[in-house]
């Protein structure tokens, strides 16, 4: 009986710490989803779970390498000092990816493909009080700057972990429902990535996007 008893306060200690372990994980989830600025934008359509949204000019650092690691370390060294101000520059969200195709912090992270063998281009949006006079120019030659000029984009939502085979299966469905609209893409689609490395999964917002043509007035 005592060795029973025994086993169920190991048992019960055990379930405390991995709750409490399992509430911080959540409340970092949450602190980081809110504290990060993000790119706006407005939605002028939807279309199933499509979205078709208008965003504004926006300033991004941008750099393209042979991995997705490499490619965050230089904008992240970018934005925490590596430029020609030693600025501390807010990341905003999303992160914009393209990769994995034969090359496909403000947040959203944005990666894409480059069409030139397998290699990663991926951009941090800089933060509204920045245009490409005013933002910190980089000390790295594999960094730049870049405007992106106000555009229309379609983006469709997902949650959990952005693996290559999910992206794809988002970028068919969201190319399958602009099709079906009649919707003319333009160019090819990328991943914007919103949270912080140590977000939970299931708190994760990602999304797939493509620049398309904006609609009629």
């Amino acid at each position: 009986m005592e060795t029973e008893g025994l086993r169920m306060r190991t048992l019960t200690k055990a379930a405390a710490i991995g709750g409490g372990l399992l509430a911080g994980w959540i409340a970092w989830g949450l602190y980081a989803g809110r504290s990060a600025e993000t790119v706006p934008y407005e939605v002028r359509e939807t279309f199933e779970d499509v979205e078709i949204r208008q965003y504004p000019r926006t300033v991004v650092a941008e750099t393209t390498a042979r991995n997705e690691m490499t490619a965050f370390r230089r904008l992240f060294d970018y934005i925490t000092g590596s430029n020609e101000g030693r600025e501390s520059v807010s990341m905003t969200a999303p992160v914009k990816t393209v990769t994995g195709q034969s090359i496909s912090m403000t947040a959203p992270v944005r990666s894409e493909s480059t069409g030139e063998g397998e290699l990663t281009r991926m951009a941090f949006y800089l933060p509204a009080e920045y245009d490409i006079e005013s933002a910190p120019e980089p000390t790295d030659a594999d960094v730049e700057l870049r405007e992106e000029p106000a555009r229309t984009l379609a983006v469709i939502e997902f949650s959990w972990y952005a693996p290559d085979w999910r992206v794809r299966a988002y970028c068919d469905r969201l190319r399958s429902v602009l099709d079906s609209e009649g919707i003319e893409m333009v160019g090819e689609p990328f991943l914007l990535r919103y949270d912080d490395p140590g977000t939970p999964p299931f708190m994760r917002r990602n999304e797939v996007g493509i620049e398309v043509e904006p609609p009629e007035a």
